[in-house]
């Protein structure tokens, strides 16, 4: 009585299956080899491996499958040999095959001359399988395998993670990906394609008592760029990453696209804001000490929005937080404790102060102070959002930042206004990570863009940065939620504006990256007076 009928096709890709009731299919580089098993309860016969060719010195390909030596039981219980012939199988419908496997508990795929059974193997007897190591390798695999497809990823597709290469190329396959430190992790915008391998394993106890499937489907990236040309690649930011890269467009790299120290002897002010994101929390992280801020940027003056600082606490923070600038002023808000919140801190006394719109709708909310100093008018600013469901977008558009660019106007009448600050709002493609994605998100909504315009670019208010860098991709914002700094999906929305008959005046407009303890990070500005 017939126990089991084992039929497989392999390749030196898959390598051999080995368990304690299958045979061994020996390996043949470049080729196929195709091998059936008969066995009796108390016997088994098995071709050796030598048998493979002994009838011809031509190796067997896909299209002309070799039967190994196989033994059939005879009726009266004994095993007889019978000579390779690829006559056996081609005379045999797929139809045959399938149900000669099937009555045995075990699967086959593919069709005639691609039939395939996979049966669980041993890790411990599996051996290493070779590394595919070109994209050419790759592709002539996808081609010979009709279950392996091979697809180009969108050059503006982000990459998160890279696979092991053991999930590809190694004896034991896994889905799990790699856990990468920072440095790995970054999105490089390099042209790269994909191999899927859709991989079938299946594992079948005799007697049919038990048949597990798994698919799993598995991708590898390989990379055509040399990774010599990204030497920054632990600062994610030095990369461009962006859904939609235009041509022209760089990452943003601070230390060499910053122009030279302004000369000591000519009359400067360095200017700083940050949106802190809780000024509290910022001061209590271990790892961040504003004294060692201040000397390492020799600010003049710090703008810094979104404190959520109640009025009880401005005088002990004020107190403690920098030596040498003794002219703080605070603004917080009163109609929602612990929200918002504006300030500057500067080491030069101004000339005067004052502390929002003068619009009562708009001042209780903590969200503006302005400083005169003896060249200019100082805001710092943080814009409202226009929140959840864009719920706010009507007041922000139609109310505040018309208020704001208008309070602007009046000011640039005696003298040129400097705007800094949190000004919720990505102005163009250029200034957002995934602008498609956004098209009806706070901040990137076609209304907030326009109405960022209309009031403050259109009025004569210059955005430096763009002026300075008009095809650098750089963020100043990133989300907490999905580790949007390690890998650098993020939003411009931090600006310094100034008026028009200053702006050359600009000796350097940057971007702080590397300055973490906020989802935001400082922006600077360099104005010679």
């Amino acid at each position: 009585m017939i126990q089991a009928l084992k039929l497989g096709l392999s390749c030196s890709i898959t390598g051999r299956f080995s368990s304690a009731n299958s045979c061994i299919i020996p390996k043949f580089s470049g080729q196929f080899c195709l091998s059936l098993r008969m066995a009796s309860k108390r016997h088994r016969s098995f071709a050796p491996a030598s048998a493979a060719g002994e009838d011809s010195g031509k190796k067997t390909s896909i299209d002309e499958p070799k039967l190994r030596k196989i033994a059939p039981e005879a009726s009266d219980g004994s095993s007889e040999v019978v000579e390779d012939t690829p006559l056996v199988f081609e005379k045999m419908t797929l139809q045959q095959i399938k149900s000669s496997i099937g009555s045995n508990g075990a699967h086959g795929v593919g069709s005639k001359h691609e039939h395939v059974v996979l049966r669980k193997t041993d890790a411990e007897d599996s051996p290493p399988q070779p590394n595919l190591a070109s994209l050419e390798e790759k592709l002539e695999v996808a081609k010979r395998y009709p279950k392996r497809k091979a697809k180009a990823i969108p050059e503006d597709e982000p990459v998160a993670s890279t696979p092991k290469a053991s999930e590809v190329s190694g004896g034991r396959r896994s889905n799990r990906q790699v856990k990468q430190s920072p440095k790995d992790s970054v999105d490089i915008r390099l042209s790269q394609s994909v191999t899927e391998q859709e991989l079938v394993v299946e594992s079948t106890e005799l007697g049919g008592k038990k048949s597990t499937q798994v698919k799993k489907k598995v991708s590898s990236r390989i990379t055509k760029a040399n990774v010599a040309d990204y030497p920054c690649v632990d600062e994610p930011w030095t990369v461009l990453t962006h859904k939609k890269p235009q041509k022209g467009w760089t990452g943003y790299n601070p230390k060499t696209m910053r122009p030279p120290p302004i000369a000591a002897d000519t009359l400067h002010m360095k200017l700083l804001s940050w949106n802190v994101n809780g000024l509290r929390a910022l001061l209590k992280m271990e790892n961040f000490s504003a004294l060692e801020l201040s000397k390492r940027e020799d600010f003049d003056v710090l703008c810094l929005q979104e404190t959520k600082l109640q009025e009880k606490d401005v005088n002990a923070i004020r107190e403690t937080l920098l030596q040498g600038y003794d002219n703080s002023y605070w603004t917080c808000s009163v109609s929602k404790l612990g929200y918002s919140g504006t300030a500057i801190i500067s080491r030069i006394k101004p000339l005067s102060v004052r502390y929002g719109l003068g619009i009562s709708d708009h001042d209780s909310e903590g969200r503006l102070v302005t400083l005169e100093f003896d060249n200019f008018y100082l805001l710092s600013c943080y814009v409202p959002n226009s929140g959840d469901g864009l719920k706010r977008l009507p007041y922000r558009i139609a109310e505040w930042d018309t208020s704001l660019g208008n309070y602007m106007k009046d000011l640039e009448q005696s003298k040129p206004v400097i705007l800094t600050g949190d000004l919720n709002c990505a102005h163009e493609e250029i200034d957002i990570f995934n602008p498609a994605g956004n098209k009806r998100s706070a901040g990137f909504t076609e209304e907030e863009r326009k109405s960022f315009e209309t009031n403050f670019l259109d009025r004569g208010f210059v955005d430096t940065f763009r002026k300075q860098h008009p095809n650098v991709v750089a963020y100043s914002y990133w989300g907490y939620r999905h580790g949007g700094r390690r890998t650098n999906k993020g939003w411009r929305l931090d600006y310094f504006l100034v008026s028009e008959s200053i702006s050359e005046k600009v000796h350097d407009t940057y971007i702080l990256p590397d300055v973490g303890g906020s989802d935001h990070c400082p922006v600077g500005l360099i104005l010679k007076l």
